[in-house]
């Protein structure tokens, strides 16, 4: 590689070594990948057992035609066995990259095809492709990078030998750069599966079942995305959202299943759940336990005023307080739980409009109004099953081959 190449090379591979998000970090392979041998287009695979996984495509083609957004939602992601008949599976299978200067006269004899599908269905021509396996240190491929259509002038140019070189090293640093990322994932979906299940706990004394833990999260982290707030806001709002009413563990039974009307007394022990769910989380330098601690304090506070722990008022209750306030509220209203049905969506609806300005905030209100359409597919993808509210009424009901399945 010429010493230019050389200098691209770091400066990607520093670029990839700060991505910790694996969509992200494959997208950034990808361009980088296009970049560096002026590819029209192009696609990443992982490989996942004996599949190869379509993850992510680009092209400079499309995204001109259909713009960026458009072209990512058409071509999404799939799978497909691994086998030498296809361009990608034959990279998998043999761990050699593929130069092809035109996939329209491939030599006779040759074990692998190209399938013109796509290019038929959207209208595109495919000539030169470059398809190059990534390997990890321990020398297993984990994913392919496929490049198409080298251009020059204006005019598509099979790839060069510089191309092929400098994408084999690009591939090697991105198959480190995907294993680290793969594993930050993992280690994110055991933590937050371990928040979800340690939440379950104060909901199960208090007759709720763990869906509703999901569904607040997934409406907070929502109406965030929608507020036009930071990607990593969102997400510490939906990590951080579950411990909401962890502090119910400190509360009596009596007087979380107490079947009718609490008596003033009762009332203001359970509001203590509040701050025994702040003093449960306080002190640790987690930021996703921060913000946890804050939503515990503070997801009962009331826009006028009149909410408890401490009446804070307006802006004056923090952003993400406010948030999970609308969204456990409205879980409470539209999902059945032992003792009630679910409310019909007109009653759900006044309710909340006359609660404007008083309990909830109006912006983050009007928000959700606006989606209310996502906040239904969330509604419906974790409803709660008869199984559910059935383990949640009477534990005896759980059977032990349930929990060995």
């Amino acid at each position: 590689m010429i010493e230019k190449d050389f200098e691209k090379l770091l400066d990607v591979g520093i670029a990839l070594s700060s991505v910790r998000d694996l969509d992200e970090l494959l997208d950034l392979i990808l361009s980088e990948a296009q970049r560096l041998t002026n590819a029209d287009s192009g696609s990443v695979y992982l490989v996942e057992g004996d599949k190869l996984i379509f993850k992510v495509s680009r092209s400079n083609t499309y995204f001109a035609k259909w713009g960026e957004a458009k072209t990512r939602q058409i071509f999404k992601s799939y799978e497909m066995p691994i086998t030498k008949g296809s361009i990608a599976g034959y990279v998998a299978l043999t761990s050699s990259p593929l130069n092809i200067p035109d996939v329209t006269n491939l030599p006779k004899g040759t074990e692998y095809s190209y399938n013109p599908a796509f290019d038929k269905k959207y209208s595109y021509k495919t000539v030169s492709m470059l398809v190059v396996p990534m390997m990890n240190n321990a020398g297993k491929i984990i994913g392919v990078l496929q490049l198409i259509n080298s251009i020059e002038n204006g005019n598509t140019v099979p790839f060069t030998p510089n191309h092929q070189k400098i994408t084999m090293s690009l591939s090697s640093q991105a198959a480190v750069a995907i294993q680290n990322a793969k594993l930050n994932a993992d280690l994110k979906n055991a933590y937050l599966d371990t928040i979800f299940r340690l939440s379950s706990a104060a909901e199960y004394k208090d007759k709720e079942t763990s869906n509703h833990i999901k569904r607040v999260s997934y409406y907070s982290r929502l109406i965030a995305e929608k507020m036009g707030l930071p990607r990593e806001e969102c997400e510490l709002i939906f990590w951080a959202s579950p411990m909401h009413d962890i502090g119910k563990l400190g509360i009596p039974d009596s007087i979380l299943q107490k079947p009718g009307i609490l008596t003033d007394t009762e009332r203001k022990s359970m509001q203590y759940h509040t701050l025994i769910g702040a003093l449960i989380l306080k002190s640790s330098k987690a930021e996703v336990l921060e913000h946890s601690k804050i939503i515990a304090l503070t997801h009962h506070e009331k826009f006028d005023g009149s909410g408890y722990p401490q009446g804070l008022k307006g802006s004056g209750i923090p952003l993400e307080g406010r948030i999970v306030a609308l969204a456990d509220v409205y879980d409470a209203l539209s999902s059945k739980r032992c003792y009630k049905d679910p409310f019909p969506e007109e009653k759900i609806t006044a309710i909340l409009k006359e609660s404007t300005g008083k309990h909830f905030d109006p912006e983050i209100l009007e928000v959700f109004f606006k989606n209310a359409d996502s906040v239904n597919k969330i509604k419906d993808n974790y409803q709660d099953t008869v199984k559910d509210l059935e383990n949640v009424i009477n534990f005896e009901n759980i059977r032990i081959a349930d929990l060995l399945e």
